[in-house]
Order: structure tokens, then sequence, then C-alpha cells
């Protein structure tokens, strides 16, 4: 894959990334079946969801739970923005790369940003991730 530009992240669904499986070279194939499509191959994704539970030390970690399930996100102490979003019941978006997508997503954090003042955020994710699935070809 040498040469190769680095694909942006993907907004997924924490069920999507469940239901994906390893890749050729690091990669994870996120099936689109449903939509006729032939997978998606990625290694970063963008997801967004409300954070359940915090653990600190070793650059922490983080419970989130989107509309269609469950989610962790490793490294949240070590990205910047991280540590104010990192209580519970905030509403944060999260860019990582995929670790494991089994039995629930693993991501190690990128980039995290707090996203709680604006309700609109929560409330149009699940549309916003549709909408792109369905216009990627």
């Amino acid at each position: 894959m040498a040469g190769e530009a680095a694909s942006p992240p993907l907004k997924v669904l924490a069920a999507q990334l469940r239901a994906a499986g390893r890749g050729a070279g690091g990669t994870w194939r996120l099936s689109r079946t449903e939509t006729g499509r032939a997978p998606l191959c990625l290694r970063a994704v963008w997801m967004q969801g409300t954070v359940l539970q915090v653990e600190r030390g070793g650059g922490g970690s983080a419970r989130l739970r989107d509309g269609s399930g469950h989610f962790t996100v490793l490294g949240v102490e070590d990205v910047p923005r991280g540590r104010p979003c990192l209580s519970a019941g905030k509403y944060v978006m999260v860019m990582g790369m995929v670790r494991a997508c089994s039995p629930e997503p693993v991501l190690r954090a990128i980039k995290m940003t707090d996203l709680s003042e604006n309700p609109v955020h929560e409330e149009m994710w699940g549309l916003e991730v549709e909408e792109l699935h369905r216009v990627i070809p």
C-alpha cells in the first residue's frame, strides 16, 4: 500500500462496524450487502456517542453508546481536547483507528470533541451516516 493516499475517517455506527471483517494490509472490510454494493475498506472511522464510563491511567479509555450499540475508545487522555470530553453523559465525536470490531468496536483515539452543547448533533447523527452510505459508490 506504499504510495496510496490515506482515506479520511468514514462515518459509521457501532452496529455497522461490529459486522466488519479483517481486510488486507491492516484494513477492515465494511459490508454493504444491504445496498448491493462492494465492501468498503477502512482503517479510520468517525463515530459519535454518549460517554457511559471512563477509565483513567495508561492513556485512558472510554465506553460510549450510539443509537446502534456500544463501543470502546482507547487513548482518550492522549488526544488534543480529549480530557474535557471525559465525563459520563457527554455527547462526543471521536475519530480513531479501528483496533477491533467484534464482539464490539474498539478504536484508538486520534481526535475527540465535545458536541454536548448542541442536541442537533445527536439527533441527526444516524441520518448523517445513513445518507453518507447511500451516496458512497
